[in-house]
């Protein structure tokens, strides 16, 4: 495996296992090496129970190192990864040109973030409440679409699109050649 690293970030509690196991192993096959963040060092549990290994917590995070980041939805999401040490990572990535994804409930980090305005995205809308949030931050909602790329950020909706986002993330970090390779 070379050295070049994909940042998953789940929260410490909550974060949905399809989501995250998906994608990992698919970046893994690809030859990333996937780095796991969370707002807490330790074990983070997924809504299913299983747990990952937390490498390291989001305060340490330093958005040079790596060459992808995503952020996994599921019920602890919001709760614990929309703030403001979250918006910082994604805001920095995005600057400088590192592929960001975010899946489910995790896409709304992004916008709060304000990298989605005047870009198209997907989401989590179980609740109803994602069309009006997008409209807030000035997003353009492809409710229709299980997963969505506007330049270097990807969006999906949920645990049916883990797969499809994936796959999508790799082909975006396989064209992005603007990545240190630490």
């Amino acid at each position: 495996m070379n050295d070049i690293k994909v940042l998953i970030v789940v929260a410490f509690n909550g974060y949905q296992h399809i989501e995250y196991g998906i994608p990992k192993h698919i970046i893994e096959q690809a030859g990333y090496n996937v780095i796991t963040a969370s707002d807490k060092p330790g074990s983070a549990i997924a809504k299913d129970g299983s747990t990952t290994t937390v490498d390291i917590t989001l305060d340490k995070v330093m958005v040079d190192y790596y060459a992808g980041i995503i952020f996994i939805g599921g019920p602890g999401a919001l709760e614990h990864l929309d703030n403001n040490t979250s918006y910082a990572i994604i805001k920095d990535a995005v600057q400088k040109n590192i592929p960001v994804g975010a899946i489910c409930a995790a896409t709304r980090i992004l916008a709060h973030a304000g990298v989605l305005e005047n870009k198209y995205a997907t989401g989590w809308n179980d609740d109803g409440k994602l069309n009006a949030l997008y409209k807030e931050y000035n997003v353009k909602y492809l409710a229709q679409q299980d997963t969505v790329v506007d330049e270097n950020i990807i969006t999906a909706t949920g645990p049916a699109a883990a797969q499809e986002f994936a796959d999508l993330f790799v082909e975006i970090l396989q064209k992005n050649k603007n990545y240190n390779e630490k």
